[in-house]
């Protein structure tokens, strides 16, 4: 239990509660109360109903679907704690939605993350606080301080302990990034663990649609975690699964990723795939009546009640890497 004095308070929306609450029992303090709500015609509205004035004030809620109501909800709550003295702002996003679209892939894109940036910083944000952002160097989109946390030490805390290396040959196992893109990340996950890497390479005809090409690494008869930052539709992925058994000759495939957006057919083509277990971390809450024994969530909230109190306190984060 960490000990606080009165200038602290923690609101959420509606897209992660329990994930909220499970923050504030590790900090011990309770959660503020606050009625976030939608009018008939779909408006958001907040209401706090206890005192912010002065306050270092954190919102808790991550941008998943509904996407724009909850990216609403958070701006007007954000709103609400400014118009209302908080002392500072801090938007608490465990999953940074709308962060793919981070460049212009062709003319006259959009580039949407930038402009989420900009909406949370003229809402009143005077700090931000997410995971595994899609893309890195989206941390340069905000004019305010952004602190970025990842999800690769949670993964490897869980891998080693399912895979002790006293038992187990390290030889025998290989991260596997499911395209290019993803490569830094698995990479880096890769030397944390001690094991090799493998890339799976792939052409993208168009959206969430994807054609694997080839495996650069060897993966015949080794156990493979895919690892991603995020798994949407789950085409890639289990693209990349099935490639890893069929071309690769892969042993096992397991595979983990920091936010299971899970839309459309991904449950299914999880289930039908040769992925023998799908790791996420619950930055965007498991769809409820959606039983799988594939699907294991982390839970990283005690992660990010280390980092709000290491940022109320006024203290680096860096012992979270």
């Amino acid at each position: 239990m960490i000990a606080y004095g009165e200038h602290i308070q923690v609101f959420c929306g509606n897209s992660n509660p329990e994930f909220a609450r499970t923050i504030c029992k590790e900090l011990g303090i309770a959660l503020g109360n606050s009625e976030v709500r939608t009018f008939a015609d779909g408006e958001a509205s907040v209401s706090l109903n206890e005192t912010v004035r002065g306050a270092d004030v954190f919102l808790i809620q991550s941008t998943c679907k509904p996407v724009n109501d909850h990216l609403m909800e958070l701006l007007v709550m954000i709103d609400a704690c400014r118009r209302a003295s908080a002392g500072r702002i801090t938007a608490v996003i465990p999953y940074f939605g709308y962060a793919r679209q981070d460049r212009k892939a062709k003319s006259r894109d959009p580039i949407s993350a930038k402009l989420v940036a900009n909406m949370l910083t003229a809402a009143g944000a005077n700090r931000i606080l997410t995971m595994d952002l899609h893309a890195a160097q989206i941390q340069g989109f905000f004019d305010i301080p952004l602190d970025h946390l990842l999800g690769n030490p949670t993964f490897c805390k869980y891998f080693t302990k399912k895979f002790p290396e006293e038992q187990f040959n390290y030889d025998d196992f290989v991260i596997v990034s499911p395209d290019v893109g993803s490569v830094g990340r698995a990479r880096a996950f890769a030397s944390k663990l001690h094991m090799g890497l493998a890339i799976v390479d792939k052409r993208r005809p168009k959206a969430n649609v994807s054609e694997v090409m080839n495996i650069i690494g060897d993966v015949k008869g080794k156990t493979c975690i895919l690892y991603d930052d995020l798994v949407d539709t789950a085409g890639s992925l289990c693209n990349a699964a099935h490639a890893l058994m069929e071309i690769g000759g892969a042993k096992e495939i397991y595979a983990c990723a920091t936010h299971g957006v899970l839309s459309g057919p991904a449950y299914d083509r999880i289930e039908a795939s040769p992925i023998k277990e799908m790791v996420f971390l619950n930055t965007i809450p498991q769809v409820q009546n959606t039983a799988s024994n594939k699907l294991v969530y982390l839970d990283v909230a005690p992660v990010f009640a280390r980092a709000i109190s290491h940022i109320h306190g006024g203290t680096s984060i860096a012992d979270l890497f």
